[in-house]
């Protein structure tokens, strides 16, 4: 079964059994003038289609995720904010909030810890949901990284990407993605990466 919930501006499709790949970012990760023009570009192509009386098309559908995978991420990736992350504690602490429901709330297929960014593949369990997984990694590891830095308010940024894995191709190249991402982004020697895939 298929649904749609809405979170923030832009509905997200959920399907029973799906795996999701997900990213989500500290609050200060993007600088104020670049994310208004992504939004402004996100809203145009869904009020395109609103006008039109019609849900998104495929070809709308995979512009909005090359805004976020490929021009979003390379903002992400070229280190901007705090990128506390980069922290080996607050790192540390994210790693945990990561893994720590692996096998009883959802299955946990690959991860990285980017300095200001966070990439996870993972398949909700029967009774629990993309939200509410993303809910308690966010929501652990900011009370805990706020008490690290010695600091109060918003940690990670409300919003997050996620997508449906559609095949075992697509599966298999963000997979890939995931764990090459410090690399592409020039981080060397990097250990907030891993995956549970047997080979």
């Amino acid at each position: 079964m298929v649904t749609i919930r809405s979170r923030g501006r832009l509905p997200h499709w959920e399907a029973d059994h799906a795996i999701y790949f997900v990213t989500f970012r500290l609050a200060d990760s993007l600088p104020a003038p670049v994310l208004e023009k992504f939004r402004f570009e996100r809203n145009d192509i869904i009020a395109t289609a609103r006008a039109a009386g019609r849900e998104l098309s495929a070809s709308e559908e995979r512009r909005l995720a090359e805004l976020f995978s490929k021009r979003v991420d390379s903002q992400l990736d070229a280190g901007k904010g705090s990128c506390c992350l980069a922290q080996p504690r607050i790192a540390e602490v994210v790693a945990e909030a990561l893994q720590h429901f692996q096998a009883s709330r959802y299955l946990l297929y690959a991860w990285c810890i980017m300095p200001n960014h966070v990439h996870g593949l993972f398949r909700p369990l029967p009774g629990h949901t993309v939200a509410e997984v993303l809910q308690a990694w966010k929501s652990y590891s900011a009370k805990r990284a706020n008490q690290i830095l010695g600091r109060s308010g918003q940690f990670w940024q409300r919003e997050y990407y996620d997508h449906i894995v559609r095949d075992e191709e697509e599966f298999y190249r963000i997979v890939r993605y995931i764990v090459e991402n410090p690399r592409k982004a020039g981080l060397r020697n990097w250990r907030w990466v891993g995956t549970n895939i047997k080979p």
